[in-house]
């Protein structure tokens, strides 16, 4: 994988006050997006956007580009 998650996403999301309770409760992210965070695969654009007005951050800021040479342990 090139992209990876900098952050851990959840935890950073817990702590702006967003239990996975929440997020699913109020229909912010789905079950299946939540997965997709906890296993750190990159979810869709629709959902960065989200999670970027949620955190205040920018996307730099959530992922991370890995190049091929560095991403030698997979």
């Amino acid at each position: 994988m090139s992209i990876i998650y900098k952050i851990d996403v959840l935890q950073e999301l817990k702590n702006k006050g967003f239990s996975t309770y929440k997020l699913r409760k109020d229909k912010i992210f789905g079950e299946a997006t939540l997965q997709q965070f906890r296993t750190g695969e990159i979810v869709s654009v629709a959902c960065l956007e989200k999670l970027c007005a949620m955190l205040e951050c920018q996307p730099g800021d959530i992922l991370q580009y890995i190049g091929e040479s560095e991403d030698t342990s997979k």
